[in-house]
């Protein structure tokens, strides 16, 4: 009879405890395809909060209402929808974690300013992917290179170069040039015998390659990361916005970019096996 009332009491235990050896994923699905995200176990409270809101249906039918192409897509605000406004009681705690990058299509979560949120606590709903800057750009000298640009244009034999730059000044394009110059810059190292390879020592490893938005690190809770529909942040963060009349920033998509998610539980194995996620030690 002890031996029975042990057994029961393991087991117990065990389902209190739930399956370490299983985790959640959250699919958000959009007309522009679905992204698969992984949540952390090192931001506990953000990870309750976020699959409490997906699994409720509470983020169905929400938008990613902030939209800026190398930086971020923000989304979630279940206030706007519900008509309610956010309680600072229902605000969750900062996790801020070292080692937890802003790298591209990493999940975070958004937050007033520190004027009138010191403790860098985070929204109950709204949360950010990082679509972030480019490796590519993030590993040049960007500032040379738009100095040998400069001269690169008042060469008449690149009069069509100096074109396209015109035609994307006028229309205020500033990504557009910033492009323009960034596949031009084989051609400037060639004709300037100049190295624009940038000193990327300040870049923590995981950014090698990826990109994103290091600028951010420190200051917002990352609880997340997209382990599948990378290209999907990237065509969110491409569509046409329009300016923020409160904020002036060109960053509200022109048509309105609707979300719903689904979690999935799954064993954390089959998650590394399908998505190449790799856990962290403690947790395998």
């Amino acid at each position: 009879m002890k031996k029975l009332i042990f057994s029961l009491f393991i087991i117990g235990m065990i389902t209190a405890c739930g399956d370490k050896n299983k985790d959640y994923l959250v699919k958000i699905k959009t007309e522009y395809g679905d992204m698969t995200v992984v949540l952390y176990d090192q931001t506990p409270l953000h990870k309750k909060n976020f699959l409490e809101l997906a699994r409720s249906g509470r983020y169905d039918s929400t938008n990613f209402h902030r939209v800026m192409e190398d930086f971020m897509i923000q989304g979630g605000n279940v206030a706007e929808r519900e008509k309610v406004s956010e309680k600072v009681e229902d605000r969750v705690p900062a996790e801020i974690v070292e080692g937890l990058y802003h790298t591209k299509g990493s999940l975070a979560a958004a937050r007033q300013p520190d004027n009138m949120n010191p403790e860098k606590m985070s929204s109950s709903t709204q949360f950010y992917i990082v679509d972030g800057t480019p490796w590519e750009v993030m590993s040049t000298n960007v500032r040379l290179l738009n100095q040998k640009m400069g001269e690169l244009l008042q060469d008449t034999a690149h009069s069509d170069l100096l074109k396209q730059f015109q035609d994307l000044a006028r229309q205020r394009d500033s990504k557009g040039m910033n492009d323009l110059a960034m596949q031009n810059k084989s051609l400037v190292e060639e004709k300037y015998g100049v190295d624009l390879t940038a000193d990327t020592s300040e870049y923590p490893e995981a950014y090698q390659g990826v990109g994103g938005a290091s600028f951010l690190d420190g200051e917002y809770t990352v609880f997340g990361k997209v382990i599948e529909g990378l290209d999907v942040i990237d065509k969110i963060a491409a569509v046409n916005t329009s300016r923020n009349p409160a904020t002036g920033e060109k960053s509200v998509p022109v048509s309105p970019i609707y979300m719903t998610m689904e979690v999935l539980e799954m064993k954390k194995k089959k998650i590394t096996e399908t998505y190449g996620y790799q856990y962290p030690e403690s947790e395998e």
